[in-house]
C-alpha cells in the first residue's frame, strides 16, 4: 500500500470513529453466544462514587468542613466568585475520599453528578464545580494564623465526637515521612529514609483511633521540647471541656520528653508512657537478668521473655521515674527494650504488653491516613500550603473514620482498612436523574452491600424526622 493510500485509509477510519463517537458507539467486543456486544458512553448521568452521599450525611453531623472553611478569610472580589470556600473545601475533601488525591483531578470531575450533590449543587442543572486552577489557589490561601485555628478545629471536633466526658484518653503521637520532589519549603534530607521529605506529626486517640490533629514538620524527627509544647497546649485545650479525664501520653523513645515528665508531676490527671533509649546505666541494671535469660535459653532451647521494673533518674530529670525493661532471648539473639512511665500502679508485663504495645494500632491509623487517603502527597511549593493539604486529608480521615463507626461497628462487623471501606461503600455506581420536584438516585439492584446500605439510609431518614 502506498503512502497516499494509507493516508486515505486513516482519514476514512478517523471519519468513521468521529461518526461513532457522535452516535455514542465506540467499539465492539467479542460476542457471547452469538450476541454482539456493543460498548458506548451514552448512558444517562451515572457516577462511580455514589457512596459519597453517605459521607455527606456524616459531614452534616460533624460539620468539620464548614468549620475548616470558616477559619479562612475570603479576600476575593465577591462579584466574581462562583464557588464559596466551603464548596471548594468540600469538593477537595470528597475527591480525596473517592481516591482522587490531587487538584488536577478537579477538571475531569467538575460535572460528576454525585460530587456536585455532595457539595450542595444540583446534579444536572447546577453549575460545574471548581477547576484545578481554582483549587490550587485555594490550597495556597491560608495564612499561619488561619492554619493554627484549623488545628483547633480538629481538636474541637474530637471533643464533640464524645457524648459524655470520657474517663481516659490515650494521646498517641508519632511522625512519618512524606517524601518531597521539587524543592518545597523547609524540606530536609532524612538519612533514615534516604529522601528529602517532611515529617508530619500525627496525634490520635489510642483507644478509638479518632484523629486529634496533624502538624506538618520539616524533614527531621520531632524534638522532644517541640512535642512537649504542642502536647501542653493540646491537653490544656481538652481540659477546658473535660475536667476529670485522665490523659495518658504515649509514644516511642523519640517522644520521651524531660519537659513533659517535669510538667506532668504537677498535673494530677496527666500521665505518660513512652519508649526509652537504652544506655550503659540502664543496661547495667538488667545485666544479671539478661545473663539469666540467656542461660535458660541455652539450657532448654525455648524462647524466653522477662520483664523487670526499677526506679531510674537520668541526670537531666528532676524526678525519679519508673523504667520497665523487656528482655527477650530467641534463636535470633538477645533483644532488650526499655519504656519509662509514671504509672506505678500496674504490673510490668501488663503495662508493657497492653499499655505500651497498644500503640501499634496507631501504625494502622497512619497507614489509612497516608497510604489509602494519600496524605503523603506534598505537591505545593509553600510549606503553609502543604500543611493545609495535610489538614484537608485529615478531614477526609475524620469523615471516613466516622463512616466506619456508624456503618460497621454498630452492625458488629470487623474493622476494615479505609481502602476496603472506599471500595465497598464509596465506589458504588449510581444513576442520578434530576426531575422537576425531586432528585432520584438509583443504586444497582445487585449491589453486594444492599442490606447494610438500606439500614443506614433508613436510620438517616429516622434521624431527620
Amino acid at each position: 500500500m502506498s503512502f497516499s493510500e494509507n493516508k486515505i485509509t486513516e482519514n476514512t477510519l478517523d471519519i468513521q470513529t468521529k461518526d461513532a463517537i457522535c452516535q455514542g458507539k465506540l467499539f465492539d467486543l467479542q460476542p457471547i453466544e452469538n450476541k454482539r456486544i456493543e460498548v458506548s458512553f451514552t448512558a444517562s448521568d451515572i457516577s462511580s462514587d455514589g457512596g459519597l452521599l453517605l459521607v455527606k450525611n456524616i459531614e452534616s453531623q460533624t460539620g468539620i468542613i464548614k468549620a475548616l472553611a470558616k477559619c479562612i478569610g475570603d479576600t476575593r472580589h465577591q462579584s466574581y466568585v462562583d464557588h464559596s470556600l466551603e464548596e471548594i473545601a468540600a469538593q477537595r475533601v470528597y475527591q480525596i475520599l473517592a481516591g482522587y488525591e490531587d487538584a488536577n483531578d478537579c477538571n475531569t470531575l467538575r460535572n460528576d453528578t454525585i460530587l456536585k450533590m455532595s457539595v450542595g449543587r444540583l446534579p444536572v442543572t447546577g453549575n460545574p464545580l471548581a477547576s484545578q486552577s481554582t483549587m490550587t489557589r485555594f490550597e495556597n490561601t491560608p495564612r499561619a494564623s488561619e492554619l493554627y485555628n484549623i488545628a483547633y478545629v480538629f481538636a474541637n471536633n474530637f471533643i464533640e465526637s464524645y457524648l459524655s466526658e470520657p474517663p481516659v484518653i490515650i494521646i498517641d503521637c508519632d511522625d512519618t515521612n512524606s517524601d518531597t520532589h521539587g524543592g518545597q519549603q523547609l524540606t530536609l534530607f532524612n538519612n533514615y529514609y534516604g529522601e528529602y521529605c517532611y515529617m508530619p506529626l500525627h496525634i490520635y486517640e489510642g483507644l478509638s483511633g479518632k484523629l486529634i490533629t496533624t502538624i506538618l514538620k520539616p524533614g527531621r524527627r520531632s524534638k522532644s521540647a517541640n512535642v512537649y509544647g504542642i502536647l501542653k497546649r493540646l491537653i490544656a485545650h481538652l481540659r477546658k471541656s473535660w475536667k476529670n479525664t485522665v490523659f495518658i501520653v504515649r509514644g516511642d523513645s523519640h517522644f520521651c520528653s524531660k519537659e513533659l515528665m517535669d510538667w506532668s508531676v504537677n498535673q494530677p490527671k496527666v500521665r505518660f508512657i513512652t519508649g526509652q533509649a537504652g544506655n550503659s546505666v540502664l543496661n547495667s541494671r538488667i545485666e544479671y537478668l539478661v545473663k539469666s535469660c540467656e542461660n535458660e535459653f541455652n539450657r532448654y532451647g525455648k524462647p524466653i521473655k522477662r520483664y523487670h521494673s526499677f526506679v531510674y533518674q537520668a541526670g537531666s530529670w528532676e524526678n525519679q521515674q519508673r523504667v520497665i525493661a523487656k528482655i527477650e532471648v530467641t534463636h535470633k539473639g538477645t533483644n532488650t527494650r526499655f519504656i519509662v512511665t509514671d504509672l506505678w500502679e500496674y504490673r510490668a508485663k501488663a503495662l508493657y504488653e497492653k499499655g505500651y504495645c497498644g500503640r501499634g494500632r496507631m501504625e494502622l491509623n497512619i497507614k489509612d491516613h497516608k497510604t489509602y487517603l494519600h496524605s503523603g502527597r506534598m505537591s505545593c511549593h509553600s510549606f503553609y500550603a502543604n500543611q493545609f493539604r495535610l489538614f484537608l486529608h485529615s478531614a477526609a480521615y475524620v469523615l471516613m473514620h466516622s463512616l466506619e463507626e456508624n456503618m460497621l461497628k454498630k452492625k458488629g462487623l470487623a474493622a476494615v482498612t479505609m481502602k476496603t471501606l472506599r471500595e465497598r461503600f464509596i465506589k458504588i455506581a449510581a444513576q442520578v436523574r434530576e426531575l422537576k420536584t425531586k432528585i432520584k438516585v438509583e443504586f444497582p439492584a445487585s449491589c453486594p452491600q444492599t442490606e447494610l446500605l438500606e439500614n443506614y439510609f433508613l436510620e438517616i431518614g429516622q434521624l431527620r424526622r
